[in-house]
């Protein structure tokens, strides 16, 4: 925000909407998924059909348990569903299956980077509900896709604790970070897997009670979100400028991504709007401790662990704890094959630049390019034994993509290329002969210019095609000098 409002304070609060990766949907038996044609997976609960029942999804009420023992939120043993009225098309029974009242689950936060420094967010309640579906728009009318109705949702609400767009990002980054490797959700943002809401007022600084909000709908993007906030607290700020003794008004927006502001899209609604009473067709939901202990201790290493380990224990550069981190399938793939290499700090180079790369050119993921994790594993293991060189490597890499069944060290043995040097006679008149044509650089290195001997190798490297060890290259260097 511009220096110009350092008067005013944003307050900020986030309702993201998980939708959880079951095989099943919530209340019915129906596929958990949008990806088939329109209205392929329907049934008789999720399109509200007369006399149908809902029957509550073990899997789901598990993965959402695992979001609150994730947040170190409390798991309430006993929960219940209420009705949430509202009158929508793509709402087939004009309700929503929800807990207003009793959720699963309550408090727990999120700690998480902003900008270099961490910073902790409280959360206020997570709980349960079923999806709506999806309004398809075309030039001359619009459809109504049920695939989703009916989907299990957790929908994971913050307490009004963040104070600028960034801090709403780094928040909602690290739930989904937490979601994807808790395999609770596959946040996948272009199908609406992930969904996120901003309740946003704006106050001046030293004030203690909160303005009315104005509620930003349905993001599905982290960047799209940050523009969305800033640009309603600007609004909001210019209407106290102008009008100091007034308040504005609660409703609910969309942020226009053309005009980069946000839109009035309708008065806000309230509690009593929604017409909350139990659901009539459920029972409270009982949680045995057995069970709760079950899905704690299936759980598994948290991202934040997990990059702390990596650093501290591995060792890796935090630039490539953060990439491994931000990829969980290149995190998987890297874990795979780090138990198998004796330095995997040159490993996750391996797997992150040179075969990264490699599948990029292919407009893949590297886990797509069907060679093992032990492979490119054997591979780097190779080097270090000085069995192959760097320059060997990577061609061997390249024969890999093209043939992912083979192994490094079959592609070596059938190689006279891949044979590095041995003659140690004639790689010693070649090391004379580059100190004889370099004398500055023998004396920079004298003067303690560790470039210099750096250079030195280099040229002995490219004499050499790339074939000597480099470590006995370096060995023999020294001694000479």
């Amino acid at each position: 925000m511009s220096n110009d409002y350092d008067e005013f304070e944003a307050v900020i609060g986030l309702e993201i909407h998980c939708q959880m990766n079951t095989k099943t949907k919530f209340f019915g038996r129906e596929t958990n998924s949008s990806l088939a044609e329109p209205n392929a997976n329907i049934g008789f609960v999720d399109t509200g059909q007369p006399g149908a029942l809902p029957v509550i999804n073990k899997e789901a009420v598990k993965k959402a348990i695992a979001f609150g023992l994730a947040v170190d939120a409390q798991i309430n043993e006993t929960s219940t569903f209420d009705r949430k009225s509202y009158f929508y098309p793509d709402c087939p029974f004009n309700y929503q299956i929800t807990q207003f009242y009793h959720p699963i689950i309550t408090g727990g936060s999120i700690t998480c980077d902003v900008d270099g420094i961490l910073k902790t967010f409280s959360i206020e309640h997570t709980h349960m509900e079923n999806d709506a579906g999806k309004l398809v728009h075309f030039p001359d009318f619009t459809g109504v896709d049920y695939n989703r109705s009916g989907a299990p949702l957790i929908e994971i609400v913050s307490d009004p604790c963040m104070h600028t767009p960034r801090e709403a990002g780094a928040y909602a980054r690290a739930i989904y970070s937490i979601l994807k490797y808790i395999r609770t959700s596959d946040c996948n943002m272009q199908e609406g897997h992930l969904r996120m809401d901003a309740n946003i007022s704006v106050r001046l600084k030293g004030e203690t009670e909160l303005r009315p909000k104005a509620e930003v709908k349905n993001m599905n993007s982290f960047v799209n979100m940050e523009m969305a906030i800033e640009s309603e607290i600007r609004r909001q700020i210019a209407f106290y400028r102008a009008n100091p003794d007034k308040r504005i008004k609660t409703g609910t927006y969309r942020f226009d991504l053309e005009k980069k502001k946000t839109i009035l899209m309708r008065s806000k609604e309230s509690a009593d709007d929604y017409r909350y009473f139990p659901e009539p067709d459920l029972p409270p939901l009982v949680l045995e401790q057995a069970f709760i202990n079950d899905v704690k201790d299936n759980l598994p290493e948290l991202p934040v662990a997990k990059r702390k380990r990596f650093v501290e224990k591995i060792g890796l550069s935090e630039y490539f704890a953060d990439l491994l981190i931000d990829d969980i399938s290149l995190c998987d793939f890297f874990e795979a094959g780090e138990k198998h290499c004796t330095n995997p700090k040159a490993y996750c180079n391996w797997v992150a630049v040179e075969f990264g790369a490699r599948a990029n050119a292919q407009n893949k993921h590297v886990k797509d390019l069907e060679i093992s994790p032990k492979n490119i594993a054997s591979l780097v293991n190779m080097i270090e034994k000085g069995t192959i060189t760097g320059k060997m490597a990577k061609e061997i890499a390249d024969i890999m993509i093209a043939s992912p069944e083979k192994t490094p060290m079959s592609i070596a043995e059938g190689d006279s290329r891949f044979k590095p040097m041995d003659n140690t006679a004639a790689l010693e008149a070649i090391i004379d002969t580059i100190i004889s044509e370099n004398p500055d650089s023998i004396q920079d290195f004298k003067n303690g210019k560790d470039k210099a001997f750096q250079f030195l190798v280099g040229k002995v490297m490219k004499q050499t095609k790339g074939t000597a060890p480099p470590p006995l290259v370096k060995e023999m260097i020294l001694k000479r000098l």
